[in-house]
This record gives C-alpha cells, sequence and structure tokens, in this order.
C-alpha cells in the first residue's frame, strides 16, 4: 500500500471547504505525516487514518498554517497512551520547536519528540524507501520531501526456471534475490529466469515554494507531484511577492518533469469553493492533473518501467 489522503488543502486561512495544509502517507501501514495545520487531528479522524501507527511529521517550513496543529495532535496520542518517540523532522529551529511543543499547555508528554534537522540534500534512509529533503524558494527557510522507495527486483519468469530444471521451492526465492544455483551440475544464474530490475515508487511533495530547479530535479518521473497551486494567472505579481505558485507553474513544471500525476494543494481562499479556474489554467498545459479536495485519497500503484 501506497496510499495519500489530503487532510488539509488550503492556503494561509481555513475555509469551511478547506483545512490548512497536512497530507497523510500511509506506506505499508506507516503513517507519515507531511505539515499540520490546525485541525488535522479531526481531519485524521474523519478520514480514519489512525494515529498510533504514526512514526514521523515532516515541516516544510515554520508558518502557522503548517504547523499550529502539531501541539493538539501530540497532546491527543499522548492522552490516548502513546509512549513510543514521535521523530519530527523540519529546517533550522526543529529542536526549539520541540521544546516549545513539550511544554504548552502544562501538560507532560508520555513520549519523548525526537526533533532532526534537515537541510536541502539530506537523505533519511529506512529499510525499502528514503525520504529526500528538497530546496525550496519560499519568504522564509522552507525545504520540501520526496519519498522515493527502492529499486524492486524484475519478474520472475516461473515457467522458465521449470524449464531450465528448476523444482519449485527453495531454490526460487534463492533466484528471485539474485543468487545462482545449482541444479544437477548446471549452474542457473538469477538473470536467467528474472526481469530487469523495475522502479519503486516517488512521491514529491514541494509545501510552499515558488517554482524552482530542486524541485524540478527532484520530480523527475515521479508517481505523483503534489506542488504549491496557490493562485491562478491573474495573481501571477502577488505569486511572485509572496513566493508562491501559480497552478499554470505548477504544470509547467509537471510537464517537464515527465511526472505521471499532479495534484495541486494550498489553494486559496479565493478560489476555495470553486478551484475550476486553477483547474483550467493548468488542464492547458498538463493534462494529468487534479485539485486536492480535503479527505480525498490516492493509491499509487507500482509501475513496471518508467
Amino acid at each position: 500500500m501506497l496510499r495519500v489522503t489530503f487532510l488539509g488543502t488550503g492556503g494561509s486561512l481555513p475555509t469551511p471547504e478547506r483545512n490548512p495544509s497536512a497530507i497523510m502517507i500511509n506506506r505499508e501501514g506507516e503513517l507519515m505525516l507531511f505539515d499540520c495545520g490546525e485541525g488535522t487531528q479531526q481531519q485524521m479522524m474523519r478520514a480514519k487514518t489512525g494515529m498510533k501507527a504514526l512514526s514521523s511529521i515532516f515541516i516544510t517550513h515554520f508558518h502557522a498554517d503548517h504547523i499550529l496543529g502539531i501541539p493538539g495532535l501530540i497532546q491527543t496520542m499522548s492522552f490516548h497512551g502513546r509512549t513510543e518517540p514521535l521523530k519530527i523532522y523540519g529546517p533550522h529551529h526543529v529542536h526549539e520547536f520541540a521544546r516549545i511543543l513539550s511544554s504548552l499547555g502544562y501538560y507532560k508528554l508520555k513520549f519523548e519528540i525526537d526533533a532532526i534537522d534537515l537541510s536541502p540534500g539530506d537523505v533519511i534512509k529506512r529499510d525499502e524507501y528514503s525520504i529526500v529533503a528538497l530546496k525550496t524558494e519560499h519568504s522564509i527557510p522552507s525545504i520540501g520531501y520526496a519519498l522515493v522507495e527502492n529499486m524492486r527486483s524484475g519478474r520472475f519468469d516461473r515457467q522458465k526456471a521449470i524449464e531450465l530444471g528448476v523444482p519449485p521451492g527453495p531454490l526460487f526465492s534463492k533466484l528471485h534475490k539474485g543468487e545462482s544455483v545449482e541444479v544437477d551440475g548446471n549452474i542457473i544464474c538469477s538473470e536467467d529466469v528474472v526481469g530487469d530490475a523495475r522502479p519503486g515508487r516517488k512521491i514529491v511533495y514541494t509545501g510552499d515554494t515558488r517554482p524552482c530547479k530542486a524541485v524540478l530535479e527532484a520530480s523527475k518521473n515521479a508517481d505523483l507531484l503534489i506542488h504549491d497551486s496557490t493562485l491562478a494567472n491573474e495573481q501571477q505579481e502577488w505569486a511572485i511577492e509572496s513566493m508562491h505558485s501559480t497552478a499554470e507553474e505548477a504544470s509547467i513544471l509537471a510537464k517537464e518533469a515527465n511526472v505521471l500525476k499532479l495534484v495541486l494543494t494550498h489553494i486559496s481562499s479565493r478560489y476555495s469553493d470553486n478551484p475550476t479556474k486553477l483547474l483550467e489554467e493548468a488542464k492547458k498545459i498538463f493534462d494529468n492533473v487534479i485539485v486536492a479536495e480535503d479527505l480525498m485519497e490516492l493509491d499509487i500503484p507500482y509501475r513496471d518501467k518508467i
């Protein structure tokens, strides 16, 4: 499973239709939260994402609409008996932010918060995937994130293995893992029965940003790009001044990066209840694009090749 749940898709202010920024990724049961605007814990309840399996929160920057949901969320998890440490990643000053969180409300947490500063280019390696911190361009220090799965083994040709004399069973597993096996004095190599390695999946989340080279490079051939698309072309000057992106700019970047799917998010309150203008301007450039809606879910399938 690789599921993305859009818990908050609005711009700086909450509206009746949209909460501030928050995106949940469920990868094989591990929950990772990217930004956590106010009201995120209630959105998690509405979406039934759960909280117990939340391993990490990744903050793109310290504007209020991206972090105000964290105090309530961590206190709720503590009230529910969480004891496992929670990792919070973010730009410089995340340690000070975590210290403040732990002291809010005269409430002592029952678990530790492990704060980790990240700079563009830092890589968090997990067993089957990595999280890469990306340089973004906003009005305060900010980073984006790419979740990049490891390459997968090629497809195993069961019929060919049998034809080469390999009996079904443990030897199949060895061949699929890249090992050679011996059968009746003959050496059968993995490449004889296993196809080319296949790509893992890639999701890029920009947070708030102008279109920039680092995001473009990180998004090359991504399965999903979730890009700041705060404004329409009519507000181009304000997008530049506030260091956000228009929907059209996000779609230009998505096309150049050859992404499979683009999702527009961080929607200004101007378009909160009717983002048609944003979608129309984006679709003129890039066809496979949608506007994020609160509580929308996307399942990201594997591809055999890019």
